[in-house]
């Protein structure tokens, strides 16, 4: 089965004192399994690469190469986000705009959450998305 991806577990791929196990098994699942990610994730990805050279967690070079690495993931970006109903589940679950979209790109695909962010996993839940 598919899956909706979100940034915090893409992150634990390549940060290193980040690394997850859950995360770790995400990342196999795409061996075999779809990804699918809305807009804003592909633009955190590299906010959050831009920032962790800032903060020399990484050079440009490794960078770059990571967006290499994930590019050749089955991660696709669905660009058909609903705004009523992430407005709808940002404001019943106190999550930011940002975070309500892969909880709504979940509900709308009728997929699993892949997440580490405990609010966004729970609103996922309340919203009857399936568990991982």
């Amino acid at each position: 089965m598919s899956f909706v991806l979100d940034a915090s577990v893409t992150a634990s791929w390549f940060l290193p004192d980040e690394s997850n196990a859950e995360a770790e098994h995400v990342l196999d699942l795409l061996a075999t399994k779809q990804a699918f990610v809305p807009m804003i994730w592909w633009y955190e990805i590299r906010n959050l690469l831009v920032m962790s050279e800032r903060r020399q967690r990484l050079n440009a070079h490794n960078s770059n190469r990571i967006l290499a690495d994930i590019a050749t993931y089955p991660i696709a970006i669905d660009q058909h986000g609903d705004e009523a109903e992430t407005l709808h589940i940002a404001r019943t679950n106190m999550l930011t705009f940002y975070d309500a979209a892969y909880v709504e790109l979940a509900v709308r695909r009728r997929l699993p959450l892949a997440t580490l962010d405990r609010a966004m996993a729970a609103a996922a839940k309340s919203h009857g998305v399936p568990g991982m």
